[in-house]
């Protein structure tokens, strides 16, 4: 399955909507209150203007001053009404976004979480933390902020519609012609504008990519002296992003003075016409005060709306890239029924006629068979690219097969949950990744067996494992702080931890690819040591290049081109991989 989030992906404004208002489901109450809360203060926008020409007709042209006081207290108090569900409606809508965000936000990490290593593989870490921060916010301006104003802006223009045609139908409708015009060029510009806008929101996310690709890399940065290289990349990648920001900013931008054009021409129709209906005794003064005021309060909220149809733009736009991951499923779902392997007590690992491919890439493995038994020690070697952590993930799956299948404890490897498969199978890496917080949490990682053990407890099940002593080599113990990923530690030490982590977990099978590849050969000895204390009917397999590492291994596979063959024994293994090197 392709997980490449950069391929274009659109979703109609209809269906964004409404997967977008799932997110607020449970806030229906508050939304009716607020919209209420809208519709409240939208009348009471629309009632003053009809009030001030009434009182110029009848009683400042009339000179009923007693009349006039009586109309400006109305007046007065409807404003301060007005103030009060302004901050109201205000208040609700601000929560409302912020409790969408939350949720958002959620849903997007929890999807990122459930997908595989492939994702992550073909995704870049700064562009899905872009997505996850940037994104989202953008969604949520539009819905606690915009919204509002759209929806009251829609109340107002409603509002003052209904009562420009009420007043004088011909007048009105002269008064809403440009209107019509505003809404065809909408019309044309609107995809234009999502499209700069997503342009935008991808190079925001290729920047982020780009600074987090230079800072998490910056001690290779500084030891190879080459800060220009990564100066010329975030240089580019800067660029990219103020052009693509500017050219959203401009046609953005474009809506204002466009609504506001036809907003001016729409009062000079009406103040025209007006003033001839007048002189023909068919209008009068005040009537034509409020309609210059009803125009006013559809034109403004229109060029209001101007600028939150960008925002709005936008957050579609910010939409389509969250959405995309929203849609996405893992390729590795636990598979329900299979078949297993109807044998009495069956290898701990069958691979049958398994051939693997990567998205977009070669073939990697082509038909590979072998079987792996309880107990044993097994390596595998071979030249750099052969397909040797292809085939460790494979058995950890981090992936599945292209084609054939993979038994584990005589069932289908597809057929175990999650949880069942990190606690029967461990993985150590080459250069492991400790987390934040002490020795402790990075031991008992992942581990629901003595997630809840104390710290008299845990200490106790180290001694009857004989891991105590490896604690005592660190300066606190399992109280030992490890900061900024445990940059802090040499290799060796997180080495340790990772070790003590697996033997803890007791799993069935446990993969070292090149676990101990870059560390001396005292701390080899040490994990040596360790990796003694894992039950004997632990199975092992061990990726390596060094020799050493696999003289005492029960058997050894030669993995090059794709392509896995039983060695034999050292001196055999030895020789294959001296000719794959030649060939390579």
């Amino acid at each position: 399955m392709d997980y490449n989030l950069n391929i274009e992906h659109k979703t109609s404004t209809k269906a964004a909507l409404k997967k977008m208002l799932e997110f607020m489901k449970e806030e229906k109450r508050n939304l009716v209150i607020a919209f209420i809360v809208m519709a409240l203060n939208s009348g009471i926008a629309m009632l003053t203007p009809y009030l001030i020409g009434y009182t110029i007709d009848h009683y400042i042209q009339t000179k009923l001053y007693r009349g006039l006081i009586t109309f400006t207290g109305i007046l007065l108090a409807l404003y301060i009404i007005s103030a009060a569900t302004d901050y109201l409606q205000t208040k609700i809508m601000g929560s409302i976004g912020q409790r969408m965000l939350y949720s958002l936000r959620n849903a997007v990490f929890n999807k990122i979480q459930s997908l595989p290593v492939a994702f992550f593989n073909q995704n870049k870490a700064g562009d899905l933390i872009s997505r996850i921060n940037n994104d989202t916010d953008k969604v949520n301006q539009f819905f606690s902020q915009s919204l509002l104003q759209f929806v009251d802006s829609i109340f107002m223009m409603t509002g003052a519609a209904i009562f420009l045609l009420a007043i004088h139908a011909e007048l009105g409708a002269a008064a809403l012609i440009p209107a019509a015009f505003i809404l065809i060029f909408v019309k044309v510009i609107s995809p234009i504008v999502k499209k700069k806008n997503a342009a935008s929101l991808k190079s925001t996310g290729g920047l982020s990519a780009e600074i987090q690709e230079s800072l998490g890399n910056f001690k290779t940065i500084v030891a190879f002296n080459r800060r220009d290289y990564f100066r010329k990349k975030f240089h580019a990648a800067n660029l990219t992003n103020y052009k693509a920001s500017v050219s959203a900013g401009l046609i953005n931008n474009i809506f204002v003075p466009v609504f506001t054009l036809f907003s001016n021409i729409a009062q000079l129709i009406v103040l025209a016409f007006g003033i001839y209906l007048i002189s023909k005794g068919n209008f009068t003064i005040g009537l034509l005060i409020s309609f210059i005021a009803y125009v006013q309060y559809f034109y403004q909220p229109l060029r209001q709306l101007a600028t939150l149809w960008a925002s709005f733009q936008t957050a579609m736009a910010a939409w389509d890239r969250i959405s995309i991951i929203l849609n996405l499923e893992s390729n590795l779902s636990r598979k329900i029924q299979s078949h297993a392997i109807k044998i009495p007590n069956p290898p701990l690992l069958i691979f049958k006629n398994v051939s693997f491919q990567y998205p977009d890439g070669k073939k990697v493995l082509h038909d590979i068979n072998f079987t792996l038994e309880k107990g044993q020690t097994v390596a595998f070697v071979g030249p750099t690219g052969g397909g040797k952590t292809t085939t460790a993930s494979l058995i950890a799956r981090l992936y599945d097969p292209t084609q054939g299948e993979v038994f584990f404890e005589g069932k289908d490897l597809r057929t175990y949950s999650a949880e069942e498969l990190t606690s029967k199978i461990g993985f150590i890496l080459q250069e492991p990744f400790l987390f934040n917080g002490s020795v402790r949490d990075n031991i008992l990682y992942g581990n629901q067996a003595y997630k809840k053990l104390d710290k008299d407890q845990l200490n106790k099940v180290l001694r009857d494992s004989d891991l105590e002593t490896l604690i005592d080599r660190f300066e606190n113990g399992l109280d030992t702080k490890i900061v900024s990923g445990g940059d802090s530690m040499s290799l060796g030490e997180k080495q340790l931890i990772a070790f003590i982590r697996a033997v803890l977990r007791k799993p069935a099978l446990l993969i070292l690819d090149e676990a101990t590849a870059n560390i001396d050969t005292i701390t080899e000895k040490l994990l040596e040591e360790i990796l003694k204390k894992l039950p004997v009917s632990t199975t092992k397999v061990i990726i390596a290049h060094r020799l050493n590492t696999i003289e005492n291994a029960d058997e050894i596979f030669f993995v090059n081109s794709g392509e896995v063959t039983a060695a034999g024994n050292f001196e055999n293994a030895l020789q294959l991989l001296l000719e794959g090197k030649r060939e390579s």
